[in-house]
This record gives structure tokens, C-alpha cells and sequence, in this order.
């Protein structure tokens, strides 16, 4: 590897699907906009790959998403009130591994997309003596007020946040002004409005009738949570509807929704795991969907509208964002699984409803944010590394 090649490690965690959607969208950037070859980008799940006893952990928090999503609002009570990433119990199963992988392979900056690993990078930087040389990035993918104060950090050398109301709230738990920017969220540019023709295509790409309405039923990376509940009613329905059914990493959750898809009035198709989420997301007219950070801003960058799970109270974090999407009339609060139904019964008879809720989509989310993010970060490499090609941001929003 030449010496002056950049080198990029880019830290997250398995918690839900949106930190690692997060972390591929940056490292394909870095990929895609690199002047002279690429730049050495890694990938560490910084949670999971430290220790078997953290393992267990992250393994635990996703069951309980999966299985127990009644719970989740204890879980998160928990974690705010212990806060895990500040203890030495999470330290010492951690930092041993950590410090082995920036011996081996030292970055010229960190990118933390979790708010449980930038603390555990800060004290290894701090103990290896290069907090001075190697900038701490963190990109809060949580876009609205009410996040967990995980997130702040006091050695973080800058955050990137979606909007004004993700930088009052760091400004609340004390961070420096200084050291906040609004960049929009690290979205790949493969989200994005297609026209007509093209959601044809997907359609057709999938199965299904291109001229149909069609509703899209996310169940997360993770597969579950009370989206299989609202499926069920979904499928039991009298509706002039296809459906297409995302399990994720469910197989149990795929086998049963092939089963209660047997018996719907109307087609639908049953995926399991999937890399094109985009294309899902592009041939549906409506996303029945839990609300999480990123998740959520792909559907808009389609502008896809959303019916948002809100059978069980959403955690703090979630809360502003369907507050934000109600609000800008992009999206439905389902406050029982038994209204989806006629919720969607309501979108098909009142073709202005449907058509009001698309437009409210539009500049939801900005413009080529992952560039801008890309950017910020590329700026605080050192002078002898090879610098990226000129990228035209955008306008502020």
C-alpha cells in the first residue's frame, strides 16, 4: 500500500439495520469519489467483534427488538440510565481488542455511525497517545430531538448531524456549537424518486402486476418487532392491493408470512433477506413500516409514503421522527394493527390524500448528503495523504 493512501475506519454495531446501512453507504462514497485509486476503508463492528460477552449483548437487544418490541422502551430506559458505553465493564471486554486492530492497522480517521462506539475509540485513542493525530468523527444517524445521550462525547473532534433539530439536541447535552455541522444523513444516492415506467419495472422485477397498487410491508433487517401482527390483518383483507412482504434475517418470519400469504385475496410476494431495498421501496406506492432513523429517510429520498407502527409506544428517538412525518403530512400513524385495513382502504378511495401525502415527501431529506458528509470527513485527513477529487456540494437547505 503507497504510504500516502488513506486510510478510513469507519466503527459501528449490528443494532437494527440502519447503522450498517450507514457504514456501507460511506465506505461505497469513499469508493466512488477518490481521485488516485481508492482509499483503505474498513468496516469494524466495534460492539460484537471486541468480545463474546458484547456479542452476547447486541445479540440480546436485537431478540428483544425481534420478539419483544413491547420491552424496548425499558431497554432504552436502561441503556440512559447506565449508559454501557461509559463503564469499565464494557471498557475491559473491549479495549484489548481494539488497541490490537490500531496496532496492526493504524487510520488516518475514525468514523463512529453508533453511539455506543465512539467513547471506546476516544479512550483508545487517549491511551495510544493519538488523540492529537487522528480526528473522531461521529455522523448521528438518529435525525430528530429526543435521542439517546449516548451519542455525546466529549473527545469527538466533529459530529454530523441531519438537521436543526438533531444539533439543538447535542447543544443540549453540552457539545460544543464549534464542533456541529448539518449535513443531512449518510443516505446512498440509490435512494432516490423514479418515475412511472421505472416502479413499473420493479414490479414487473418482482412479480407483480405493474399497474397495481402496491404496499410494501418492511420488517427491518432483523425481521419482526409488531410488523408480522399488522401483516396479518394486512392479508386478511378486502383490498384491490398487492403486496410485497420484506422478512429480513428471519427465516422463521419468511416461512410464516409465505404461510398467511396462501390464504390473502390479493398477490403477494414473500422476501426474505434483501440487497436491493431501494428497488422495494421504488415499486411501492406505501411502506408499512417501524420507524427507524435511516429507514425511514431512504422511503423519503423515494418518496415513498410511510404508514408508521405506532401499535406500541415508539422509543424516544423514533418519537420526533413520526411526530416530523405526521406533521408534514408524509405519513400515518397505525396506533392499532387492526387499522391498517381501512387505512389503506382510505389512500386507494381518496386518490388526493394519497397524492397530497407523496408531494409532502419532497425535501424531506437533503440533497447528495452522503457526498457532503464524505466531504467534512476527507477535509480533516492530513496534508500528505492523497485528497479526493473536487465534489460540488449542495446548496444549504
Amino acid at each position: 500500500m503507497p504510504q500516502n493512501t488513506p486510510k478510513i475506519l469507519i466503527i459501528s454495531s449490528d443494532t437494527g439495520g440502519g447503522h450498517r446501512s450507514a457504514a456501507q453507504a460511506l465506505a461505497e462514497g469513499f469508493e466512488k469519489i477518490w481521485k488516485s485509486g481508492s482509499p483503505v476503508v474498513r468496516i469494524v463492528k466495534a460492539v460484537e467483534e471486541s468480545h463474546k460477552i458484547t456479542d452476547k449483548l447486541v445479540n440480546s437487544y436485537n431478540w428483544v427488538l425481534r420478539n419483544k418490541q413491547h420491552w424496548m422502551k425499558y431497554v432504552y430506559w436502561a441503556v440512559n440510565r447506565f449508559r454501557p458505553e461509559t463503564r469499565e465493564f464494557f471498557h475491559k471486554r473491549c479495549i484489548g481488542f481494539l488497541k490490537i486492530q490500531f496496532e496492526k492497522w493504524c487510520p488516518h480517521v475514525v468514523v463512529s455511525v453508533h453511539p455506543l462506539t465512539q467513547h471506546i475509540f476516544a479512550r483508545v485513542l487517549r491511551e495510544l497517545n493519538l488523540s492529537s493525530q487522528i480526528p473522531l468523527v461521529t455522523i448521528v444517524t438518529d435525525p430528530c430531538y429526543g435521542f439517546w445521550k449516548g451519542w455525546a462525547c466529549d473527545d469527538v473532534s466533529l459530529y454530523l448531524v441531519a438537521n436543526e433539530d438533531a444539533r439543538q439536541q447535542l447543544l443540549d447535552y453540552g457539545v460544543s456549537s464549534e464542533k456541529i455541522k448539518i449535513s443531512g444523513l449518510p443516505l446512498h444516492p440509490k435512494f432516490c424518486e423514479v418515475d412511472e415506467t421505472a416502479a413499473q419495472d420493479a414490479r414487473r422485477a418482482f412479480g407483480l402486476d405493474p399497474d397495481k397498487f402496491t404496499v410494501f410491508v418492511n420488517a427491518g433487517w432483523i425481521g419482526g418487532g409488531n410488523i408480522p401482527k399488522i401483516f396479518k390483518e394486512l392479508v386478511a383483507g378486502e383490498l384491490d392491493v398487492q403486496a410485497i412482504f420484506l422478512a429480513g434475517k428471519n427465516e422463521v418470519l419468511r416461512q410464516e408470512a409465505e404461510e398467511m400469504a396462501k390464504h390473502a385475496k390479493f398477490p403477494v410476494k414473500v422476501i426474505g433477506y434483501s440487497d436491493d431495498i431501494e428497488k422495494l421501496m421504488q415499486s411501492a406506492n406505501v411502506m408499512i413500516s417501524k420507524l427507524g432513523g435511516l429507514t425511514t429517510f431512504e422511503a423519503l429520498a423515494c418518496r415513498l409514503p410511510i404508514i408508521a407502527d405506532a401499535t406500541t409506544p415508539p422509543m424516544p428517538q423514533e418519537a420526533g421522527t413520526v411526530s416530523l412525518l405526521v406533521r408534514r403530512g408524509a405519513g400515518i400513524m397505525l396506533k392499532k394493527a387492526s387499522d391498517v385495513v381501512p387505512t389503506i382502504q382510505s389512500l386507494i378511495g381518496n386518490s388526493r390524500r394519497y397524492t397530497d401525502m407523496k408531494a409532502a415527501t419532497a425535501g424531506m431529506t437533503m440533497p447528495d448528503s452522503r457526498d457532503q458528509i464524505i466531504r467534512e470527513i476527507t477535509a480533516l485527513l492530513p496534508a500528505h495523504s492523497d485528497g479526493p477529487e473536487q465534489v460540488v456540494l449542495p446548496a444549504s437547505a
